[in-house]
Parts: C-alpha cells; structure tokens; sequence
C-alpha cells in the first residue's frame, strides 16, 4: 500500500463525510440520515443518502456509493493517491513520504508532459515556425490576448519536432506515446501526433493540462482531431473552457460544440461559454456543470445534426435539476440557399449585441420541442393536424409536473386551433399509456424475484443466492454491532460463497482483531469503487437489532450447510477435520483416538 494504514485512518477520521460532500452537494436531515439530489446522475427527487454514523454514502437511484476517498475520487476524477492527498490538503494533514503506485507516477509524467509540450507549442506560436497557425488565428479575427488566455499554441508542418523537444527535456518515448503526443507508425517509428495545426489545450478546472484539441489550417481532413483517451485524459470528463468559465459572473453556462465557438463567445464577453470534447453530452459533464450553475443554454449547430444533438441533450437534462432553454442560431442565406450558422459565424457577422438579443430570447427545453413539432405538419390541414395533436400528446406527456402539462397543452392547443379540452384528452392518453408500460416493465420485474436479488454488477453475481444472503446479513451485523461475534471469528473468508463478500468479512474482521473502529469508509483502501457501491447497497437493508442475536444464529446456520454442501463433505469428515485442527492446536504428535 502506497500509504500507511495508520496515516489513512487518521485521515478518514478527520474528513468527516458530511462536511466533505456537504461542500458538493446540498443536503437535508431525514431521520438518521441526510438526503440531497445525486452528483453522480440527473435526478429531481433527492436518492442520495449520507450516514453520518456509517460515514458512507449511498445512492439509491444509480446505486453508486462508499467512504469519503471513494467519493473525492468519483466527483473530483482522482487516482486514490490524488483523492488522499486532496483531502490530506483539505483537513491541514502532512501526507508521509510513500512509494507511489505505478499508474500514479505515470499519471504526474504525463501532467508534467502536457505542461512542457504546451508551453513549447505556444512558443512555436510566437517564432516563424508559427506564422501559418497566426495568420489562421487573425483570419478567424481571433485576438492576441485570448489567444493567450486560451495558452494557444502551434504545432509545426514537421513529423518529430515535439518528440526531440520533450524527449531533450527527458521524457521517454513511452511516456509521450501514454500521453497521445506522438504515433507509432507501421515501420515502428514514432512521429508527432500534432502537425501543421492550431493547438488547444485542455485545461481542467485544477488547472492541470490535461489534453489537447487541434484545428487544421486548411479543408484537409480531420479537420479536429484532440488527443485520445489517456491515464489523464477521458472526453466524456471534461468540458472545453470550464477552467475559465467557473469564474463567470453570468446566471448561466452555455454549452457550444466546437472549441472555437467558445473562444469566440468568450472573446465577445460572453465568458461563459464551454464545450464538449467531439462527444455528446455525458451524464460526467453534467455533473462538472451542476458545480458552478444550475441553468444551461444549449446553443448547438442548426442543421441536422445540431438539432440532434440538442434533443439529446434535451432529454437527458430533462431528469435533472437544470434549469435549460435553446438559444436557436438562424440560418444564413448565402448565393440564394439557407447555410447553417454556428455561434462562432453569427457573432462574427452579426455581433455580441444580437447574440445577446438571441440568449435573452431563447426558448426553454419544452418551448423548443413543441415548436419543432409544428415544424413537421401543415397545420391548415385537418389531417395533419391530427397527427400534430398525437405527437404533440407525446412530448407534453413526457413532463412531470401536472401544472407544466396544462399549461403547455393549452398553448400546443392554440397553435393547432383545436380546443384546449381535446388536446388534453389526447396528453392523457399518452400519460396513461406511459404509466401502463412502466407498470409492465416492474411487473416483469418483479416476477423474477431471484434476479432482483442479484447484485447489478455483473461480476459480483451469486452462485448461490441462499448463502449469499446470509453472509450479506453477517455484513450489516458486524457493522450493526461487533459485539454480538464471538472473540474468535466464527467463519473464515472460505466458507463464503461469494469471493467479493468472503474478502470483505475478512478485511472487517481484520480490524476488529487489531482494535481499529469498523469504519465501512476504512475499506475504500482495499476495495474498488464498484465493490464499496455493492457493500453500501448491501447496508441500506434492513436489520432489526432487537433480533440480531437470533439472526445472527441463522445466518451462521445457513452459510455453514451451504459450505458443507459445496466441499461435499459429510457431518463425520466435518467431526473429524475439527479434531483434528483441535490436536494440532494443543500440540499432540503421531496419530491416537481423540
């Protein structure tokens, strides 16, 4: 372990997990516990539970949970060593010198790498080498100082000019083909991954460059290309521009799709502005947003795929607690036909001041559906306004809230020139059509009541369920009260049938035998994330304390037959393998009768 045990209890103790997720997430006492809307999914109603006696966390609608450095490293996206040493920084404790684990020095080269080759691709920017990636920026009427504030930089027309410079500088080659900085060629060699390009890098809201994007200079092809997955660099993580747009003093975030776009709004005064890595938008990046604002602008592309895109992102920011409206970009008339605009274009030729006209006008997320409805039908025509009024029925029945409903179909109804009265018949129907297939989706559920037992993650299934159950009540026991177990541990991790259940007992139990507290948030030391979620799902479970000693009886009872049962053994090789162990304890030699 990269870190002394001693040095990470003290840690848990001293980051209490109320007070640390507290400063990420609003939270309110209910009972015991506190509840407050998940970081890790979108979500309206509040599934996300704190134990302060437990010092875990669970969610019951994504199922994630675990300690307090299990919780840094998912919300922050840190290595453990980072999440010990962020909450060490937080809680004013010097972190002992430790052997770093692998991934980890591997991760601080590449940070460190990304920093060098940065600055040395802004410096190309301002040498000769440069002068086609400065003659693109003043064409794009990008200005010298957001340039900079951007720490935009060049990469040369040349295959290995980064690769000498940074491995001058002391990196190896491994460590620049781990950072996505240069290629592997068919012939084996490594050449320069950037070239003849505007780079961007990828800054994240620590300040770490993270990554890179990248914009050819002419029509060649790809016209971006940015770095691939890497230890440090995940798109689905990361919104381009966020390092800057936290500090804005604007009520919203607007959500752009191309990394010029934004520099351009921010260039504007529009510092608001980010935009997602080639990809749409993720549940992570939401989560990133739900930091800094609660109300999106999406101000996609408008030809088709824009329009795609800000569905799709209608539709997942609908089960979330943003507050989102449409900026639409109109279309641009060139040589007779309708061109598509992106926000980058229209401040360009129309200015800051009519972009501001267009966010102070946009439509919310239900305002902008509807409309694109209306766009599908003639509605002069009776019978298209039929099929209007049962797509129309479909969307309004997607919200929620009655009153939003009512007052949606009422405006849909206007628009159609139908009465408000058969408009919301049509929106009940499709409710109650929704609720019907929801309801057989349970039902279907709930008639396999064997698989609803299972654990979500695959690879922790159960083998046998009858046991698995029993230990998962030894679990919450120990954890309950320590004191109803024997001084002796009454099972080995063997006797389980679940590997994952098996290790845990032994890992509590370790600690009890030590005299250390039985803090479950002890165990994000030795668990994966996946495997702290499933001990905490396994927690939130009933069990009465009034009949633990009774339970206890049971489940022992149950986990010793299905042990038994599995190693095939009879009650006399049972019989006979305790005298024997009993023997050895006491130290007789040879064979003899007991």
């Amino acid at each position: 372990m990269a870190f002394p045990q001693n040095f990470l209890d003290e840690l848990i103790a001293r980051s209490d997990i109320v007070d640390v997720v507290g400063s990420y997430v609003a939270l309110k006492r209910q009972g015991g516990n506190l509840f407050g809307l998940c970081p890790f999914h979108n979500e309206k109603t509040p599934s996300f539970s704190v134990s302060p006696d437990k010092q875990i966390y669970h969610c019951f609608g994504c199922k994630k949970g675990g300690g307090v450095i299990s919780f840094v490293m998912e919300i922050e996206n840190l290595s453990f060593p980072d999440a010990v040493r962020f909450l060490a920084k937080r809680a004013n404790l010097p972190v002992p010198e430790d052997d770093s684990h692998g991934d980890d020095r591997l991760r601080q080269r590449i940070l460190h790498l990304n920093r060098d080759a940065a600055r040395w691709y802004y410096e190309v920017l301002q040498r000769p080498e440069g002068s086609a990636v400065q003659a693109y920026l003043d064409k794009r009427q990008i200005h010298r100082a957001i340039a900079v504030r951007f720490g935009m930089g060049a990469a040369p027309d040349a295959w290995d000019t980064l690769l000498l410079a940074m491995t001058q500088k002391g990196y190896t080659k491994a460590e620049l083909l781990a950072a996505g900085l240069v290629v592997q060629g068919k012939n084996g060699h490594l050449y320069d991954k950037f070239r003849n390009r505007l780079i961007l890098p990828v800054i994240d809201v620590r300040g770490d460059v993270i990554g890179f994007g990248s914009r050819v200079l002419d029509k060649s092809e790809p016209k971006y290309m940015n770095t691939p997955e890497t230890i440090t660099y995940s798109k689905r993580r990361v919104l381009y521009g966020l390092n800057l747009a936290k500090k804005t003093k604007r009520p919203n975030m607007i959500l752009c799709e191309g990394n010029l776009d934004v520099v351009t709004l921010h260039q504007a005064g529009f510092d608001n502005a980010v935009a997602s890595m080639g990809t749409a938008l993720t549940t992570e990046q939401t989560r990133l947003l739900s930091r800094y604002t609660k109300e999106l602008v999406l101000c996609y592309d408008n030809d088709t795929a824009g329009q795609l895109a800000t569905n799709r992102a209608l539709e997942m920011l609908g089960r979330s607690e943003f507050a989102v409206r449409v900026l639409r970009l109109p279309r641009r008339l060139v040589d007779g036909a309708y061109v598509k605009q992106d926000a980058d274009d229209f401040i360009k030729l129309q200015g800051p001041a009519a972009f501001e006209r267009l966010l102070s006008g946009s439509e919310n997320g239900v305002e902008f559906r509807m409309s694109q409805v209306a766009a599908k039908y003639d509605l002069a025509d009776d019978a298209q306004k039929i099929g209007y009024a049962e797509e129309m029925a479909d969307v309004l029945a997607s919200l929620e809230n009655a009153v939003e409903r009512e007052v949606y179909t009422t405006r849909a109804a206007e628009a159609a020139g139908i009465t408000p009265s058969a408009m919301a018949l049509e929106v009940q129907r499709a409710f109650k059509r929704r609720v019907a297939k929801a309801k057989r989706a349970q039902q279907r559920q709930d008639l396999n009541p064997a698989a609803a037992l299972q654990p979500r993650e695959r690879n922790f299934r159960y083998d046998n369920i009858h046991s698995a159950l029993a230990e998962e009540g030894i679990l919450r026991l120990l954890v309950m009260d320590d004191d109803l177990f024997p001084v002796v541990s009454p099972l080995e991790a063997s006797d389980f049938s679940s590997p994952l259940l098996g290790k845990i007992y032994e890992t509590l139990w370790q600690r009890r035998a030590e005299g250390k507290p039985m803090h479950i948030a002890a165990l994000d030391t030795v668990l994966t994330g996946d495997e702290m979620s499933h001990l905490t799902a396994i927690l939130q479970k009933p069990e009465s304390p009034a009949s633990a000693a009774g339970a206890l009886a049971d489940y022992l009872k149950t986990i010793r037959e299905e042990a038994q049962k599995r190693s095939g053994a009879t009650d006399a090789d049972l019989l006979a393998a305790a005298r024997d162990k009993y023997k050895e304890k006491k130290g007789y030699g040879g064979k003899h009768n007991g």
